[in-house]
């Protein structure tokens, strides 16, 4: 490259610009409904009677939005794109980081830096000239949920929190629009299809929501994010290409009442009666756990509830509700991050914590150490102090300490022993990635009474090793 302009972007951007031969055909004066390009491009699925003329018409009329151009969104970005579905929505706020990389198929190494949604729109222009993208750089908040999802047929939840996932389930009820939602974590994800069909709030034979399947959301404490519990990049792959295989499918089965007399001349008439006769598939979680075997399994889901918040006959949530701010989905679901369950005078900052062990390491008369050495305890995973780690921690990962009994005895115990055995003199100072399980870890030392009454200090390193790696050594490495 000697523009500036990296190769595989490039050629992209080259690719987007490109045009086939998208004008409508005729042979001996017969207009044909798509142009010999799409034809070609579509025509493995185009014979296939699971689609046909039918199907691939009602792609083509069709709108997507995805919201969340990540692990989900990406994949199931390329096959909507790839199948022709006429309008693809992008929702994402965020830039490419390389650590997206091992599983956000859409982006590479040269658009690091770039929006995500950018990105996107560039890959699919580049896949196939005849889909419509539409950019929405910005989040999903109850001011413009409606407003964006008004726009388009179906939506994919690719989003991974649970207040956007009632939020954006609280929008398809009342836009009346289905709903493909889909989540993965390390080496397990869960698919379901919800609002389909999509009929008024109280209406029984309409779908389940969201909030039918989850009238409560999982405590705060317990949400853990890709970032922090690991991901498999075929794992949350394997769930997007599904999201987009269901999002297909959920167009293909729509009524064709809105199909144009033109369009309806060219389709066989059995065809015709075989859709129309198609019902919205019951509602199921389909539950992937890739290390297990078989691998897949799916569970029958209940109905809408009787007295669900969002599509019952009672629903609480009504346009007004959701345009005038009053639902916070922030506060319904928690906040959990970051933890703040200590006093100041029980914590210590990353560059305090780096002063006072170069001051340990220094000698003075007679070879003593200045002060009694910090014992430090790192209290991440065994896979993640494996990594790396500060030079002469020790390790007992927060699952291990958070799950023992203080009146157990024997192995379960034997780290508790260990601790106490240490001089009181020495303090614990304790680390985890990002601050949070270290806080957690200094109250239950309290409860566990290793603090021996306030004789041996206990200290939180605050911020953890992302904040050592920003504020006292860049070469720690990064993950």
């Amino acid at each position: 490259m000697n523009d500036g302009v990296p190769d595989d972007v490039k050629n992209e951007i080259f690719a987007a610009l490109r045009f086939g031969d998208g004008e409508v055909e005729r042979k001996g004066g017969r207009e044909w409904p798509l142009s010999g390009d799409e034809y070609r491009r579509y025509g493995r699925q185009l014979i296939m009677p699971e689609v046909g003329l039918a199907g691939q018409m009602k792609l083509k009329n069709a709108s997507v939005l995805i919201v969340g151009v990540g692990g989900l969104g990406c994949p199931a970005a390329a096959y909507l794109a790839g199948a022709g579905v006429g309008t693809i929505g992008l929702v994402d706020a965020d830039d490419v980081e390389v650590s997206n990389l091992h599983r956000q198929i859409l982006h590479g190494t040269a658009k690091v830096g770039m929006s995500k949604v950018e990105s996107a729109v560039l890959y699919i222009n580049g896949l196939n000239d005849e889909v419509q993208c539409i950019p929405h750089h910005e989040r999903i908040f109850p001011e413009n949920a409606l407003g964006i999802i008004s726009q388009y047929d179906v939506v994919l939840d690719c989003t991974d929190t649970p207040a956007s996932r009632y939020l954006i389930s609280d929008s398809c009820v009342l836009l009346r629009k289905p709903l493909v939602s889909a989540s993965a974590l390390r080496t397990e994800g869960q698919l379901m299809v919800l609002n389909n069909p999509p009929r008024p709030a109280g209406d029984v034979h309409g779908g389940p929501c969201y909030r039918c399947i989850f009238p409560k959301p999982p405590p705060a404490a317990s949400v853990v994010t890709c970032g922090e519990g690991g991901i498999l990049g075929p794992v949350v792959g394997t769930m997007g290409v599904l999201q987009s295989l269901e999002a297909l499918k959920v167009i293909i089965a729509t009524s064709s009442e809105e199909d144009t007399p033109m369009e309806l001349d060219e389709i066989d008439a059995q065809q015709q009666q075989q859709q129309q006769r198609k019902k919205a598939d019951p509602p199921n979680l389909l539950l992937f756990s890739s290390f297990s075997k078989p691998m897949f399994r799916s569970i029958r889901l209940r109905s809408r509830r009787a007295d669900c918040a969002a599509c019952s006959a009672q629903a609480s949530v009504t346009v007004e509700s959701l345009n005038s701010g009053s639902l916070d989905y922030v506060q319904f679901c928690g906040v959990s991050s970051p933890v703040a369950a200590l006093q100041p005078s029980e914590r210590i900052s990353v560059k305090s914590f780096a002063q006072l062990i170069a001051d340990s390491e220094q000698e003075v008369h007679f070879g003593r150490p200045l002060a009694a050495p910090p014992v430090v305890l790192d209290v991440r995973e065994k896979v993640q102090f494996d990594l790396c780690s500060l030079k002469g921690s020790i390790n007992i990962p927060y699952s291990v300490i958070s799950s023992t009994d203080p009146s157990a005895t024997g192995p379960s115990a034997t780290w508790v022993d260990e601790l106490r055995r240490i001089p009181l003199d020495q303090a614990l100072y304790i680390i985890c990635r990002l601050g949070n399980d270290s806080q957690l870890t200094v109250k239950r030392f309290r409860e566990l009474a290793l603090d021996e009454g306030g004789r041996r200090r206990i200290v939180d390193v605050a911020g953890g090793l992302k904040a050592w790696r920003d504020k006292v050594d860049r070469d720690f490495p990064e993950y």
